[in-house]
């Protein structure tokens, strides 16, 4: 049995508006057409996908999971179509990159300048908050993501392409700032700068593991200002930051980075769309391995 395209629109709808009526207007259709429509694909698939009520409605497991792989099929075909136009067209093949606040510019900058074989393959770079990052791939709308302990959707294949050393960042001036070197338990009692907040972000979750695992609860700080290089989030401040950056100065000689020992590594993994096709991306993988 093949799905109709146009009722997992409608089944979409459905369960985003939490009502008919809404779900109705947003799709310019009459209630009564919406209704038919998601019926009709409740007969098709062979089981209920939504729960009625005065109220509104419910989604069902089997909705969800329907749901859910609907995303990504329009992603499929939506990345099926470009691919297609672009033969067609003979246009440059484009690799569209999206990678996460954990992922420096320079990183993704040098992975991808040491391996791009094609000198007519466009990179278009962004970044993206890691939820984004996710939605974007499944979408269609990014053939690769960038991250730092990303859990794997549903949908998503992915890699660790390396393990990168982890130091850590001190403004000029801080206490540490002067050490040759660093152990994880001599951040006891300092305020470690994060992008993210514990238990809605991996990667901040393995910074926090890190200092427990060392014999101490660390105090973390979402940093306020995103996006910027993580070197820079301790300006102006006390805290500390885990950087992927090598030890020196940095940020002008603003910021000292040092090194940390015993070393830690973290992984810097590549996640992609499991069912779609780029021969830049594949070419890539191939190449990136223990870059």
């Amino acid at each position: 049995m093949g799905l109709d395209l146009y009722k997992l629109n409608h089944l979409i709808a459905v369960a985003e508006e939490g009502s008919f009526t809404r779900a109705a207007t947003r799709l310019h259709l009459s209630q009564q057409a919406l209704s038919t429509s998601v019926r009709t694909l409740e007969r098709e698939v062979g089981v209920p996908l939504l729960e009625r009520s005065a109220t509104g409605v419910t989604v069902l497991p089997a909705g969800q999971a329907l749901i859910a792989d609907a995303h990504l099929l329009h992603g499929i075909a939506d990345s099926a179509v470009r691919r297609a136009r672009r033969i067609g067209r003979s246009e440059p093949e484009r690799l569209r990159v999206g990678h996460t606040p954990a992922v420096t510019g320079d990183e993704v900058t040098a992975l991808l300048r040491k391996h791009q074989t094609d000198p007519d393959l466009i990179i278009d770079v962004n970044q993206r908050y890691p939820d984004e990052l996710v939605a974007q791939l499944l979408g269609g709308q990014l053939d690769l993501g960038l991250g730092r302990a990303l859990t794997l959707a549903h949908g998503l294949a992915g890699t660790t392409l390396i393990r990168r050393r982890l130091n850590v960042a001190v403004a000029t001036g801080h206490r540490l700032a002067d050490r040759e070197y660093l152990a994880l338990t001599d951040l006891d009692g300092e305020e470690i700068t994060v992008w993210g907040h514990p238990g809605r972000s991996g990667y901040t979750d393995l910074l926090v593991n890190l200092c427990r695992d060392a014999g101490f609860e660390p105090r973390v700080r979402r940093n306020p200002i995103q996006g910027t290089p993580p070197v820079t989030a301790v300006l102006d401040t006390e805290g500390v930051a885990f950087v992927t950056a090598p030890p020196g100065p940095a940020a002008g000689g603003a910021v000292h980075v040092r090194e940390l020992r015993p070393a830690v590594h973290v992984p810097l993994q590549a996640l992609w769309p499991q069912h779609s096709t780029s021969d830049a991306r594949q070419a890539f993988l191939a190449s990136a391995q223990g870059f």
